[in-house]
């Protein structure tokens, strides 16, 4: 019986220590929200992105480079006051499509 108490005390004081995984949705954040830091770390949402684009090309190659370019032309368009509402997946998807 006071094996069973401790070992519930064990838990209840694990308990908060214990971190909760956050899930983010990347299509639903807006320029606002990435350029505040509101949702997440623009530089995270700027990782995931790549890693997203350069799956959907079937690319495996990691370009520093490139991924700070993009992550300037992102900032850059989501610093217009028209694109402050629109999600960053969106902006970026314009972005890229005019090569820009």
């Amino acid at each position: 019986m006071a094996r069973i108490i401790v070992v519930m005390l064990v838990a209840l004081l694990a308990a908060p220590l214990a971190h909760a995984q956050v899930t983010v949705e990347i299509s639903k954040i807006t320029c606002q929200q990435y350029l505040a830091f509101s949702i997440a770390d623009p530089r995270d949402v700027n990782i995931w992105l790549s890693g997203y684009f350069h799956g959907k090309q079937g690319r495996t190659a990691f370009e520093p480079q490139l991924l700070k370019q993009n992550a300037e032309k992102l900032k850059a368009e989501c610093l217009r006051k028209d694109n402050s509402d629109l999600p960053v997946m969106q902006v970026i998807e314009k972005t890229l499509a005019k090569g820009g």
